[in-house]
């Protein structure tokens, strides 16, 4: 049955349609918001999938070039593979969803957001994120929401919910926050180093709205949701957990604290092997084969309590840390010869080396989305090769966590990017992790921070990042721990991974993972004041004892850049035809050479000679040339009644014989030559756009003869050549 729904959503209309289309699916929505649509469809597996440990939900944001009007530009006219920022909103939609879902639920889910149509000022990112909710929400498919989203900006000091385009150009955060009627389930932000205070607040106003959403969702629910399917539960035998418990929670206490990750995954190695040769012992090969699930469940439930139960009531960590002590960190810059900057950070266990090129404006990426950004000129990217976690495995291309943790290290850094204008460098970041043991994204905002510095790019301040986690207390969850600085095993089997990029001023990035119902505001207050506090040691004790400010040049492998800005109508010259003109100068240089619409010139070059050299042949052409004006030139031809000469740019004009000296002159080859390099004064530009040089006007104590012959004479269009 076709039913809308309409709401209000930062004084605009938002409605949700169900019943008219995708008949076949679990649960499906269409959400139109101003003129963006973007339709969200729902479906499940009727039977789970066998041998898997973990819930497979799937969430695609599929971005069509039509919702904008435009046709995609790869051979087949097709969307290809999806867009980095595609996938980043695929996963802002799975964040908050994903712990909504029951924990002994194993059956394919899968949720595919279309957008439709795109109208820039009204999101289709947060329509996607709301019409997810709304079409889990009255499906039949187990969830436990509804969620909503809103986007949230900071405008001339006012927090503004879902900003324009004109108010996203202004603000100084772009928030997008998710939750439930009672607590935030998501948070992710760029920000301009907005205070710990101000983000707080920026969160609480959009739960405001977002709480409004969940009633509204919940009506829809009401009225029409479907009955929840029973599901076969995977939960594991709560008699074999106790049994393993019973047996082997003493070892797994102690097994669990090695210090090196190496060593804590060889001891439950060998516990797991001990647990498996136990229930052999006991019950026989075909017993233990039919219950072996409930046996590696429950091997990695006592680990998980065994860690979770030491954190919680000892304030003790696997590795012996205190709850807010940092691991230990170190880092060293120009580490790799011929690169323009590199640097390896270490925190513990993880270690990245960050990667630095600076290249020309042109190389910039380009960008084919359907939004308005067209092209992006700082690129962070970062790649998480099998050999950091030890696994021997071929390498693959970047998938949805490469993406999304390179995504959160350029935001973290973008604020501090010096503008084009100051330093007119396509740059690009690649941080490769060397070895993991957590909080990899962090330390990849660490080190490109001390990779930018080391290739001399004037950053605005430098940026540090930590990460705070969470235990808490399933019987009473106001009691919690939380962790600064956790490590993989506290990320694994902790609640929280809430991670921030910052300055000493203010907070440049945020991500929260969550695996609990939803964060307080108190533990969101509490992990800005840990994660301040770490970024100032870090900061003030680590990084920039090693380089306290950017190199004050850049390599001398990075190409040097020459600027200049000439008349737009001019640029059609400096190309010339076929763009022969250019070609030429790039020949004769060896010189790399853009030029943007507005007049404004790049050269690029591995040295200052060549570039010098490259960018006076283009303002020689585009230079006017004028009545008076002085020029260096050369002679090109010498004719019996004057020579022409070549005053830049492809122009050429004609010294007649009579303008050469005040002196007498018979032949023009008795003062010069060709090649001779001359000054020349233009004294005339015809109606034909022939030019006419004098020698003799720039001599010392000169007075124009009034000879009406000799003017006559001067005149060359009475000249046959």
């Amino acid at each position: 049955m076709y039913k809308v729904y309409e709401t209000e959503l930062a004084g605009r209309k938002l409605t949700l349609e169900t019943g008219k289309i995708a008949e076949l699916a679990n649960g499906s929505v269409v959400v139109r918001y101003g003129d963006t649509v973007v339709m969200v469809n729902v479906t499940a597996a009727k039977e789970p999938k066998e041998g898997i440990d973990f819930f497979p939900l799937s969430v695609d944001y599929e971005e069509k070039l039509y919702a904008v009007g435009k046709i995609p530009g790869s051979y087949t006219k097709r969307e290809g593979k999806p867009a980095d920022k595609a996938i980043l909103t695929s996963r802002a939609i799975d964040r908050p969803l994903r712990p909504l879902f029951p924990k002994d639920f194993r059956n394919d889910v899968c949720v595919v957001a279309t957008v439709l149509s795109v109208e820039q000022d009204n999101s289709p990112e947060v329509c996607a994120m709301i019409g997810a909710s709304a079409a889990l929400s009255i499906s039949d498919i187990p969830f436990g929401g509804p969620t909503a989203a809103v986007s949230v900006g900071y405008v001339d000091g006012k927090i503004i919910i879902n900003p324009t385009v004109e108010e996203r150009e202004k603000s100084k955060l772009n928030l997008t926050v998710a939750g439930t009627l009672e607590k935030i389930t998501m948070i992710e932000a760029g920000a301009d180093e907005i205070p710990n205070d101000v983000m707080l607040e920026a969160i609480k106003a959009g739960h405001v709205e977002i709480k409004k959403l969940c009633e509204f969702i919940s009506k829809m629910k009401e009225e029409i949701g479907k009955p929840k399917f029973e599901y076969k539960s995977f939960a594991t035998d709560p008699e074999i957990y106790k049994e393993v418990e019973e047996n082997f929670k003493d070892r797994m206490y102690q097994d669990v604290q090695a210090q090196d990750k190496e060593v804590r995954d060889a001891n439950i190695e060998k516990i797991t092997e001990d647990i498996n040769s136990y229930f052999l012992e006991k019950y026989g090969e075909e017993k233990v084969e039919e219950i072996s699930a409930d046996i590696a469940g429950s091997i990695h439930d006592l680990e998980k309590a065994c860690v979770r139960e030491m954190i919680l009531k000892e304030h003790k960590r696997p590795d012996g840390r205190k709850i807010d002590e940092i691991r230990p960190l170190s880092c060293e810059v120009g580490v790799l010869p011929r690169v323009h900057g590199s640097t390896i950070f270490t925190r513990g266990q993880t270690q990245v080396m960050s990667v630095v090129t600076l290249g020309m404006k042109s190389e910039e990426q380009m960008l084919d989305g359907i939004d308005e950004e067209e092209a992006k000129r700082y690129m962070h990217q970062y790649n998480f090769p099998p050999y950091s976690v030890g696994e021997a495995r071929t390498s693959r291309g970047p998938g949805r966590r490469e993406i999304g943790h390179g995504a959160l290290a350029e935001k973290a850094l973008v604020p501090v990017i010096p503008s084009e204008d100051e330093f007119p460098y396509a740059i690009r970041v690649v941080s490769e992790v060397l070895s993991s043991n957590g909080s990899t994204s962090q330390a990849s905002i660490c080190g490109s921070t001390l990779a930018l510095m080391d290739a001399g790019v004037p950053i605005k301040k430098p940026v540090a990042g930590i990460s705070t986690g969470l235990v808490t207390d399933k019987e009473n969850p106001n009691n919690y721990i939380m962790l600064t600085d956790i490590q993989g095993i506290e990320d694994f089997f902790g609640d929280m991974d809430f991670k921030v990029g910052g300055t000493k001023d203010g907070i440049t990035a945020i991500q929260v993972d969550i695996k609990i119902d939803g964060l307080t505001y108190d533990i969101i207050k509490e992990a800005f004041e840990r994660t301040k506090i770490a970024r100032d040691y870090i900061l003030d004790n680590v990084m920039l004892p090693v380089i306290s400010e950017p190199r004050k040049e850049i390599s001398k492998y990075a190409p040097k850049i020459m600027t200049e800005t000439i008349n737009p109508d001019k640029i059609k010259d400096v190309i010339g035809p076929s763009g022969k003109m250019i070609n030429k100068i790039i020949d004769e240089t060896g010189v790399k050479i853009d030029i943007e619409d507005d007049g404004r010139v790049f050269v690029y070059s591995q040295d200052t000679e060549s570039a010098t050299k490259a960018m006076k042949m283009i303002t020689d052409i585009a230079k006017d040339i004028e009545v008076g004006g002085i020029y260096d030139g050369v002679v090109t031809r010498i004719m019996p009644f004057g020579a022409f000469v070549d005053i830049g740019g492809g122009k050429e004009g004609l010294l007649h014989i009579s303008k050469i000296s005040s002196k007498r002159i018979d032949k023009v080859e008795d003062v010069l030559s060709e090649g001779d390099e001359i000054t020349v004064k233009v004294i005339d530009i015809d109606n034909q756009d022939r030019i006419n040089l004098s020698m003799k006007d720039l001599e010392v104590g000169h007075h124009e003869e009034k000879d009406e012959n000799k003017e006559s004479n001067n005149n060359p269009d009475n000249i046959e050549e």
